[in-house]
């Protein structure tokens, strides 16, 4: 973003009047603004107001503040950054670092970077983290991503008191905006919408069917308890003949689980 200084000279000079009459309108000595045109000084922000009123702009365009901008610009990072997370998650963050340098305590990179850092070895920063996002964000995706993410990590850490008090934060849902999107659009905002969705409900539905077959087993329902393993098995199946969207994905759900832990876990589980 174009510094202050630099937004009022150039005003000044499409106005074409000198450093002496702006500073007169003002009340302030020429040398002043000067300095704010060098910048060497910033003007009192209890000036913004009345700078912003002289040149007929508003106080946005005065810092050359353009929100769509800095949205693309923020989501450029993130993707950049996501394209190196699973396989190099020291760079995710030095790029996440990067942009915090041009949009400090941005709540998105933030929330992006919580999934670089490790919940056991930087268990601490997590919840710092966490905690800072969920009182300060007015972004409710943002401030509930952050309420999972804590939970996760007061698990991983043992801190299981600490577990449902945090969930209880989160409000029931009974749709995603995916799912609306899916239904209610057209083209190529309703297919995105419906492949993210897609994926993402067949994750939760293996999860599901893996956290509700250990309780089975748990409890001497042994047979039931497989059928929901081998159901899970089915679902990672089911996905084989599947194709990648790489503008939003790595990987196939099939892709992900043939060679994952959590498959390796469910044979281990049928056969114990």
């Amino acid at each position: 973003m174009i510094r202050l200084g630099e937004k009022i000279k150039s005003l000044r000079k499409q106005k074409n009047i000198s450093q002496e009459v702006f500073a007169n309108y003002l009340g302030v000595s020429f040398q002043a603004v000067s300095k704010w045109e060098n910048g060497n000084t910033m003007p009192d922000v209890t000036m913004i107001p009345a700078i912003a009123s002289f040149f007929g702009v508003s106080t946005d365009e005065l810092f050359d503040f353009n929100l769509l901008e800095i949205e693309k610009e923020v989501d450029a990072i993130c993707y950049e950054s996501w394209k190196y997370r699973d396989d190099d998650p020291a760079k995710a963050e030095r790029i996440l670092r990067d942009g915090l340098q041009r949009f400090p305590g941005n709540d998105i990179i933030l929330n992006n970077l919580l999934y670089t850092l490790d919940y056991q070895t930087r268990a601490d920063e997590v919840i710092s983290l966490c905690k800072t996002l969920i009182e300060s964000t007015k972004d409710d995706s943002v401030k509930y991503d952050a309420c999972r993410i804590l939970a996760s990590c007061y698990k991983e850490n043992g801190q299981n008191d600490l577990i449902k008090p945090t969930l209880e934060l989160i409000p029931e849902i009974y749709f995603s905006k995916l799912e609306l999107m899916a239904s209610l659009l057209d083209g190529e905002d309703s297919y995105e919408a419906a492949q993210k969705q897609k994926n993402l409900s067949a994750e939760d539905l293996i999860d599901m069917l893996i956290v509700a077959g250990k309780r089975l087993k748990e409890i001497g329902e042994i047979e039931k308890a497989n059928s929901q393993f081998r159901i899970a098995l089915k679902v990672m199946d089911a996905f084989k003949e599947d194709f990648i969207e790489t503008k939003w994905f790595k990987a196939t759900i099939y892709d992900y689980t043939s060679t994952s832990e959590q498959r390796a876990e469910i044979d281990k589980l049928l056969n114990n």
